[in-house]
């Protein structure tokens, strides 16, 4: 967070503050769900997925399922601000990183690579690891591992720049052991990222594909838009996710910001769990709890 509060205290984008505290995570690799060291899909390989959006114009930019390169975020926001595009996906994706000049890297580390076996079915040999790419048949696989899915996540940042400009950027690894080419919500302009100026910004984190299905973040943004609280919008998109939790399970976690600056986060889990806001006046930041809806 330090790098985005500087740029933030010295009348930087909200943009550029949202792009530099998520490079920070991306390059960590104790950061098992999010860039260097992220965790693998089932054939071995780190798919990064992640989006921008700029609060002021609209503008947003995606990549999904990148492989060998190490910041996604910035990646999507050269989507965002040299393409014609919104959303690159794959070895397109790729392509256009190398084109606008980064470099690519190995994203897959020695801790990432041994969880990653562990989830593979103890009867698959060595060779039959290396072989997985050449599979016919990945879904059993895939369905197995991603019942034990202990531990996957996402970064989330909404900023406010000295101009009252918001941004909001997402990035991840995604689930573990997923089916390569799987998107899910990160990327996703609307579901897990989305951000207007006179209303607020919201992302999600948690069981993306429900977040899909229910456009989370736009909702939360809309419901702001309609009048209600920050806190309350966040409520109300968690109840809209009520039917799919009911039937699949898993959790969804929202982080908010509305126009005047006021910052809430909201989950569907029993668990709970915290999230963290820098104000202008912060020396550190500060950690706070998200609130439980189970709907």
């Amino acid at each position: 967070m330090v790098p985005a509060m500087e740029i933030l205290r010295h009348g930087g984008s909200a943009l550029d503050a949202v792009e530099a505290g998520i490079r920070v995570i991306e390059s960590d690799p104790a950061e098992s769900s999010v860039g260097l060291g992220g965790l693998p899909n089932v054939v071995g390989e780190v798919e990064l997925d992640a989006s921008i959006m700029d609060g002021r114009t609209l503008a947003a930019g995606s990549v999904g399922a990148l492989a060998g390169f190490e910041h996604p975020i910035s990646i999507a926001r050269r989507v965002m601000e040299l393409s014609p595009h919104a959303f690159l996906v794959g070895d397109g994706a790729a392509r256009f990183a190398a084109e606008t000049g980064f470099s690519p890297c190995m994203l897959l580390t020695a801790r990432s690579r041994r969880v990653w076996q562990q989830g593979l079915p103890e009867s698959l040999s060595a060779r039959g690891r290396r072989e997985l790419r050449r599979r016919g048949e990945l879904l059993p696989m895939v369905r197995q591992a991603v019942e034990r899915i202990s531990q996957h996540g996402t970064v989330d940042f909404i900023a406010r720049d000295a101009n009252g400009n918001l941004a909001c950027g997402v990035s991840t690894s995604g689930w573990p052991w997923k089916y390569p080419g799987r998107l899910g919500d990160s990327p996703v302009i609307g579901a897990g990222n989305y951000v207007d100026n006179r209303y607020g910004a919201a992302a999600c984190t948690g069981y993306g594909e429900l977040v899909i299905r229910c456009s989370t973040a736009h909702s939360v943004v809309l419901y702001m838009r309609m009048g209600k609280s920050i806190r309350a919008a966040c409520r109300s998109a968690i109840h809209d996710l009520a039917p799919l939790l009911a039937t699949h399970g898993g959790a969804v976690n929202i982080v908010a910001v509305d126009r005047e600056n006021r910052s809430f986060g909201v989950t569907s889990s029993a668990k709970g769990g915290n999230y963290w806001v820098v104000s202008e006046g912060s020396a550190t930041p500060e950690k706070r709890a998200l609130e439980i809806v189970v709907p």
